[in-house]
């Protein structure tokens, strides 16, 4: 079972994280009594679809399902809904539930596998998401630079505040937190310009990717299209 590391707990983290302390009480329980109430709810969510949501990022959620050669793990989704298979382009990454063959190893970042179906998707949603100007944020930002490449970026929280993790105008920001460029000509972003960057992580210490209200809300719609397509398949 997942267990944190000190350093991870000391650093600047949230959801993944604060998810794995969770399940880190859940242990404890476990190892102290097998038969405890705690063993039965591990074993219930390892079997079942009951999903699991973040309590310090309401638009996550934990699926348990089994992977080849991992066993249990922990989808993450923003849907609610099941993925139809843990391979789903609707699970951002998957958390294990068990350190395989390390019954005391810690288990942090490094532990999380980022799905790459869910990486394609994403920027597709992006990028439709820029074409339909859905978010106030971006369009703002390129009235602003007026003329140029523009960088998007995702937001980043922490368990105490919020905090927008925008570069200043002008301004390049980590190559972790750039989702993609786009070019803007005449204050306006020109969608077929979209460059994803390659070096963008889904996750890093401050946890899964988080968009922009307008661009969140689109990818949601987006996954929840891709799913029903897969789950009629």
């Amino acid at each position: 079972m997942i267990r944190p590391s000190s350093s991870l707990l000391c650093r600047r983290s949230f959801s993944l994280f604060t998810f794995v302390r969770l399940l880190s009480a859940h242990t404890a329980s476990r190892v102290a009594s097998p038969t405890s109430r705690t063993h039965t709810l591990f074993a219930r969510y390892s079997t079942s679809n009951s999903v699991i949501s973040d309590p310090s990022r309401p638009d996550l959620f934990y699926h348990p399902v089994s992977l080849p050669m991992v066993g249990s793990a922990y989808a993450v989704s923003f849907l609610t809904q099941p993925p139809p298979t843990p391979d789903s382009c609707s699970v951002v990454g998957w958390l294990p539930a068990e350190t395989a063959g390390k019954a005391d190893a810690e288990a942090g970042l490094n532990d999380f596998v980022e799905n790459p179906k869910f990486r394609v998707i994403m920027h597709e949603a992006i990028q439709t998401g820029l074409q339909e100007k859905v978010d106030d944020i971006w369009i703002n930002a390129a009235l602003q630079l007026q003329q140029g490449w523009m960088h998007i970026h995702g937001i980043t929280k922490n368990n105490v505040v919020d905090n927008r993790n925008l570069p200043a105008l002008g301004r390049i920001g980590d190559p972790d937190d750039i989702i993609a460029s786009v070019l803007v000509q005449d204050s306006k972003i020109l969608p077929d310009t979209y460059q994803s960057m390659p070096s963008y992580r889904l996750c890093t210490s401050d946890g899964p990717t988080l968009l922009t209200e307008g661009l969140a809300a689109k990818l949601k719609l987006v996954l929840e299209g891709a799913i029903s397509r897969e789950a009629a398949q």
